[in-house]
């Protein structure tokens, strides 16, 4: 459970860094402030929803969700590196707009998990 809070704080401490360092960070990313401030939002939610779930959520769940979404962050940390060596201005929006999107799947994905049928997970223990 440990992990899950830290992973949760981990995502809530970026959109803090985010919101607060939008311009700059935008900036050096080559982003929008609007972006930077729409990715703090989607981490944000989600850290929340990591939160709120932690004890009517399986481990297991959580597991999956963490396992894909961080494969996820770094292909996309990757594609951005990629994009950037080859000069491309794309590689922040990538590297941020993952980050945004990423986070609202993984957050929608553990709202309904406890959905009977659900593909990660199932019901909840009590």
């Amino acid at each position: 459970m440990a992990g899950i809070i830290a992973d949760a704080c981990t995502k809530v401490f970026l959109a803090v860094i985010y919101t607060a360092g939008a311009a700059a960070l935008g900036h050096r990313l080559g982003v929008e402030a609007w972006l930077m401030i729409a990715c703090a939002a989607a981490l944000l939610i989600c850290g929340g929803i990591e939160i709120g779930y932690v004890r009517s959520r399986p481990v297991r769940t959580y597991t999956r969700l963490m396992v894909t979404y961080d494969t996820g962050w770094v292909l996309a940390t990757i594609a951005g590196l990629l994009l950037a060596w080859q000069g491309s201005n794309a590689a922040g929006e990538v590297w941020i707009g993952y980050q945004a999107a990423g986070a609202i799947v993984f957050a929608a994905l553990l709202v309904v998990a406890r959905a009977p049928g659900s593909a990660f997970g199932g019901t909840a223990s009590p």
